[in-house]
């Protein structure tokens, strides 16, 4: 797996029994996560009080809890922009483990247009799901 180390605006604070806490900008989240399987201890204060907590419903679904966070909201990484929505099923609009991908995006087709610009250059997006890797492209 590759992992970006060059995100200034996203950052899993810490994770434990089943939950995720995330900054995202200057807000934090607080939403659940099962691949999150260990139980530790929750050593980051803001376990205590997230802007937004994500609550998964018994009947499928499940909705935020809201104490200080906006609509929406830009965050960027490298020279990329992205608005930044909690939807109902827990998502945000970005998925920003894929980074790593999109630098890869940005590597090759950087390299490609600098061996051959006169070349047309097209590029097949098959994780067009937020947009992201559309965006680095």
């Amino acid at each position: 797996m590759w992992i970006s180390e060059d995100w200034k605006e996203f950052e899993v604070l810490d994770c434990t029994e089943g939950k995720r806490l995330e900054r995202w900008g200057e807000y934090v989240l607080l939403r659940p996560d099962p691949q999150v399987i260990w139980k530790t201890r929750r050593l980051h204060p803001r376990w205590e009080k997230p802007d937004a907590v994500y609550h998964r419903s018994s009947k499928g679904g499940g909705e935020w809890e809201i104490f200080r966070l906006p609509k929406e909201w830009e965050i960027s990484y490298k020279e990329l922009s992205f608005r930044v929505k909690p939807f109902s099923f827990k998502h945000t609009g970005l998925f920003p483990e894929q980074a790593s991908n999109w630098d890869w995006l940005f590597k090759t087709i950087r390299g490609r247009l600098e061996k051959e610009p006169e070349k047309e250059l097209r590029v097949l997006n098959l994780f067009a799901y937020t947009g992201g890797a559309t965006l680095a492209a």
